[in-house]
């Protein structure tokens, strides 16, 4: 079974940072891709920051030059430092990841994952 963990959110000032976190635990966890995304209420999900295995990365436009994410591999746990927040970005942000792990028998299962989510606000 794979799990991923977040932390890091919280209420912060417009203009103010925060650093989000997610720690993804499996046994003989290959992750492909993993990255955040968020939802406002009322709102659909949606993208914020994705990062492949060889390191490519993808942004919505909205957040380009403000987040920036980054990986520590052999932790299996990916960041999203947000800066520049805006009071709009307020939402529950939720990491996702999708790879390959080993059930207790050694066979290969895919997963495509996604953790509890945690909670941005940012006040005006």
């Amino acid at each position: 079974q794979v799990q991923l963990v977040e932390s890091g959110g919280g209420l912060v000032q417009a203009g103010g940072s925060l650093r989000l976190s997610c720690a993804a635990s499996g046994s003989t966890l290959v992750i492909n891709a993993i990255g955040w995304y968020r939802q406002a209420p009322g709102k659909q999900r949606e993208l914020v920051a994705t990062m492949r295995s060889g390191g490519s990365t993808n942004y919505a436009d909205s957040v380009k030059g403000r987040f920036t994410i980054s990986r520590d591999g052999a932790q299996n746990t990916v960041f999203l430092q947000m800066n520049s927040l805006k009071p709009e970005e307020t939402a529950v942000y939720y990491c996702n990841a999708q790879g390959t792990y080993s059930t207790y028998r050694g066979y290969s299962r895919a997963f495509d994952n996604w953790g509890q989510g945690t909670q941005v606000t940012v006040s005006s």
